[in-house]
């Protein structure tokens, strides 16, 4: 399933501070659809390069302070975890916390 992914707000430096990423992520064998708990799942172990417990707690993204957005939408409007994402779609990741 092809994908386009972005991180902002200081995520992308999780990724080699590359902020876009068209990726292609296989579905699970014998699944016909992608979660957003499978798709955090394939971040943490094929894009996070350190640091991952700054971007994931558990199985889900960390809270509170990372905006996620499935095609502009709110991902909870969407079903958080179980929300399914399709082919061709944008997910977007934006921490909000900033030091100073």
């Amino acid at each position: 399933m092809h994908l386009t992914l972005e991180f902002g707000g200081g995520l992308e430096l999780l990724c080699n501070s590359v902020k876009i990423h068209h990726v292609d992520v296989d579905l699970k064998t014998g699944e016909d659809k992608l979660s957003m708990r499978d798709l955090l799942t394939w971040i943490k172990t094929n894009l996070i390069k350190e640091r991952p417990e700054m971007f994931v707690k558990g199985d889900s993204v960390r809270r509170p302070g990372v905006l996620v957005l499935i095609n502009d939408c709110d991902w909870e409007l969407c079903g958080s975890l179980d929300a399914v994402v399709e082919e061709k779609d944008m997910v977007i990741f934006i921490s909000t916390l900033h030091g100073g």
